[in-house]
């Protein structure tokens, strides 16, 4: 076989297909799902939701290499004035902001944090239990698990780091994750990649070439038939909201007494909802004994707290689990080395947030879709020169 095939047409599926593309390989896309994107995908309006909230983070390695390509295209930042907009709740009221523990905590440097030990016990001799537990909710919107404080350290930190940088680092795609998406699969188009949508792969064939599985860990596993593609996530309740716009809306509310993380999209991107409506996604991380409904409920006594007169207001309502959906979380005493390994051998390689790349978030689909090209373009060429 002298092309490079890929799997799945998510974030990671078509940075490795663009990427293996550059290096002069043809490459074959395929994508089970009608449309490209993966969980990034915008769903069609009129409320442009995607699968949970999404922010792009600027200090992560997948913005330059967006960037570079030109890309990246039009993004939103946050408003100063929806700023202000931001609440906590904690201590069983909303307030207008965090401890000051939690923000002495977030400047730590994340290289400081030890991968060994547990993040509460590790951040509570710094800063006392009680604003440790608060840390480790407040990280929750960039871990989507349902109790952050009993993951590494090392892992939590660096997306607390990150998630309360000031300035934000948190940046929108203009038009939602959609726009971004197309503009990379009119990249890969011109770069002459293959593209077939609706077309699902249920067994690789004996005599493949090089294969990035660009999927879930779960369909890579079945795909594969390798047992040992698993690692921990997170189970998150999602609940999307189209609302009636009011005045006076918070921003963000971040509930620091349990993990939760509620949003109003509309602030940074007027048209991801009809006009005079609001579009609000929130996460609600739960444990394994809880249902999707437990979730919900806890998120809807939040909405109660902070937006007035909610339930009168709704147009438009949406409720999911996500389960092995919201990327890899590591446990003490692991690192993301320690996730499933890019090469699988044999010419097979899997990327997506669940391998061992670095990164925080969609950054880790980036990062090892890239990876998973380059050994890819590498073994193709290496097959080259032995039948030359």
């Amino acid at each position: 076989m002298d092309r490079i095939t890929v799997i799945g047409g998510g974030l990671a599926g078509l940075t490795a297909a663009i990427t293996a593309a550059e290096s002069g390989a043809r490459v074959n896309l395929y994508e089970s799902h009608h449309t490209l994107g993966g969980r990034a995908r915008t769903a069609e309006g009129p409320y442009l939701t995607n699968d949970g909230p999404h922010a792009l983070y600027n200090g992560g390695p997948h913005w330059a290499w967006l960037k570079r390509r030109g890309l990246l295209g039009p993004v939103a930042s946050v408003p100063p004035l929806e700023a202000a907009r931001f609440r906590f709740h904690w201590d069983g009221t909303l307030r207008h902001t965090p401890p000051l523990a939690l923000l002495k905590l977030a400047r730590h440097s994340p290289e400081l944090a030890p991968a060994d030990q547990d993040f509460a016990s590790w951040a509570a001799q710094i800063v006392g239990a009680k604003a440790a537990r608060a840390a480790a909710h407040y990280a929750a919107v960039a871990v989507f698990h349902h109790d952050p404080g009993s993951l590494s350290a090392a892992f939590v930190q660096e997306r607390l780091h990150r998630a309360a940088a000031l300035p934000p680092e948190a940046r929108y795609p203009v038009g939602g994750w959609g726009a971004l998406v197309e503009r990379m699969a009119t990249r890969a188009w011109e770069l002459g990649v293959h593209v077939e949508t609706t077309a699902r792969v249920d067994a690789l064939p004996d005599d493949h070439g090089p294969v990035v599985v660009a999927t879930s860990l779960e369909a890579a596993r079945r795909l594969l038939g390798d047992d040992s593609l698993r690692w921990t996530g997170g189970r998150t309740a999602l609940l999307d909201l189209g609302l009636t716009t009011r005045r006076g809306d918070p921003f963000i509310v971040s509930d620091l007494e349990a993990p939760g993380w509620i949003e109003r999209f509309t602030a940074h991107g007027r048209t991801l909802a009809p006009a005079g409506h609001q579009l609000i996604q929130a996460q609600f991380p739960i444990a394994p004994h809880e249902s999707k409904a437990d979730g919900v409920a806890r998120g809807e006594r939040l909405l109660d707290a902070a937006f007035a007169g909610w339930r009168q207001r709704v147009a438009w309502r949406r409720d999911a689990l996500a389960a092995g959906r919201t990327g890899a979380v590591d446990l003490p005493g692991t690192t993301w080395r320690d996730r499933p390994a890019i090469d699988r051998g044999h010419g097979v390689y899997v990327a997506g947030d669940m391998v061992a790349a670095p990164g925080v978030l969609s950054e880790v689909a980036f990062t090892s879709g890239i990876e998973a090209a380059r050994l890819a373009v590498r073994s193709l060429r290496l097959t080259a020169l032995k039948s030359a």
